[in-house]
């Protein structure tokens, strides 16, 4: 008995430690909506369930997240309010009243630019506003609560995640890092002894399943960034570094997936592949896959980390001596299969230059921002848009006025 209890209760602290982020952040977001719920109750009568549901919903992973998601609680519920007293005041209370704001919040929420999230919380807020009965009194008590349980989130998001903006980013970058290397070891082990259809089309899946990644990471490496230049305790440079590795971490993945489209295609030709082009082929993935390996070891700071100039270098060495080889080869080859095969080492010179940064693509060309957004555009911009709809419209002679 004691046995079987000693392996549950080592089970269940493996369990919970690996899972320690989601943990963490769950027992934050609890704790956050009870003292919501608290102070709600105490500061405005009966407004501890609208401050708790505003905390729920505000708190996120770090402290930038969560006031970015606040103010979108902040636009959701004077937008909800709003659309709620309109819709009640025309419709009165019934079905049409909720459709006609469910509408409304839709439509207000599109023309201002809210971003995704905060779109979804107006026609939530709203709701709430109406539950209980409308009136100017209970809107000014929900919006207060409401403001009550942002505030309370924004403080408590800063605990919600073990690691900073910059950590996860590092993170993320790992583990896209880790997931190339074993896929390019993949690759090279499957050339070397020769490969079916059936694992080039395993290995291009793959492939396209390591790209989906890149949005994620792309977004954790600007927070990271923002995030550095309006906290005190953030490395800026750091931050502007992660930033350049997580567009290299783009870059380098989007070749990998080329050169596994290449293969597959390769596996398609009748003509098939000779087996010094498969030895060649097969050395220089071994020898892309060894360059990002020794590549990560400076995110986790390894004292073993070599100079990044020196992989890259060495990198474009070998793809050098693998495109000679090839050449070498050309009577021998079909001049399809020559022509797939010489691509993969622009394929390998641009991982090379993502590794050591510099490729003009990765720090002159700027990245999509995040679509998460609270206003994808700003109030001046909104305002001189609606100015310049407005002017289109007025006679000619009243358009100096605008």
């Amino acid at each position: 008995m004691r046995k079987r209890w000693a392996r549950t209760r080592k089970s269940l602290v493996t369990l919970v430690a690996s899972r320690r982020p989601w943990v963490q952040k769950t027992l934050v977001t609890a704790v956050a909506a009870g003292v919501a719920w608290e102070v709600g109750d105490l500061v405005v009568t009966n407004g501890g369930l609208v401050a708790a549901i505003a905390a729920a919903l505000s708190v996120r992973i770090s402290l930038h997240k969560s006031v970015r998601e606040g103010f979108g609680q902040i636009f959701g519920t004077a937008i909800g309010a709003g659309a709620a007293l309109l819709s009640t005041t025309l419709l009165g209370f019934g079905f049409f009243t909720i459709v006609g704001t469910i509408v409304l919040c839709a439509i207000i929420s599109r023309a201002i630019h809210l971003g995704e999230v905060a779109s979804f919380n107006v026609p939530i807020t709203a709701l709430i506003v109406i539950g209980p009965g409308l009136s100017e009194s209970n809107a000014v008590r929900r919006m207060s609560c409401t403001l009550i349980g942002v505030g309370i989130a924004i403080v408590f998001s800063y605990f919600a995640h073990p690691k900073s903006p910059a950590g996860r980013t590092v993170d993320q970058i790992g583990r896209v890092g880790k997931r190339s290397v074993e896929l390019l070891d993949q690759m090279s082990l499957g050339v070397a002894r020769g490969y079916t259809q059936q694992e080039a089309g395993d290995w291009l899946a793959k492939a396209r399943l390591l790209v989906e990644e890149i949005p994620g990471v792309r977004s954790q490496a600007q927070e990271a960034r923002s995030y550095a230049k309006w906290f005190p305790t953030a490395e800026v440079d750091e931050a502007e570094d992660l930033y350049s590795r997580g567009v290299a971490a783009e870059h380098t993945v989007v070749q990998i997936r080329s050169i596994a489209r290449t293969l597959f295609d390769s596996s398609l030709d009748n003509a098939g592949m000779s087996e010094s082009t498969s030895k060649q082929i097969s050395k220089a993935l071994a020898s892309a896959s060894a360059a990002i390996k020794d590549r990560m070891k400076s995110l986790t700071g390894d004292d073993s980390a070599r100079e990044k100039e020196d992989i890259a270098e060495e990198l474009r060495a070998a793809g050098t001596i693998f495109v000679d080889e090839v050449i070498d080869q050309v009577d021998e080859t079909d001049p399809d299969q020559l022509a797939r095969t010489i691509s993969l080492k622009a394929n390998i010179d641009i991982i090379a230059d993502s590794l050591d940064l510099s490729s003009p693509a990765i720090r002159h060309v700027a990245s999509p921002t995040s679509a998460d957004g609270i206003l994808a555009l700003s109030p001046a911009a909104q305002g001189r848009r609606f100015r310049s709809k407005i002017k289109n419209l007025m006679p000619t002679s009243l358009k100096k006025y605008f």
